[in-house]
């Protein structure tokens, strides 16, 4: 399993701002949390690319 923090979902939607990830992680629809620790969420890693992949088409998949 491919646990990631809030930093790796940063890099994987193109090194956005921490503030701009905190919002896309709170929004509706993204995965929940697998748990909380001390250091922060943790995410399923499958989980968060599957929804990247559905909610956040590169460049080259635009029209």
């Amino acid at each position: 399993m491919e646990l990631l923090g809030l930093d790796e979902i940063r890099d994987l939607l193109g090194g956005i701002s921490k503030q701009r990830a905190t919002i896309i992680v709170g929004r509706k629809g993204f995965p929940d949390p697998l748990a909380t620790l001390s250091m922060g969420r943790v995410w399923d890693g499958k989980a968060v690319r599957a929804w990247i992949a559905k909610n956040r088409p590169g460049p080259t998949d635009e029209g």
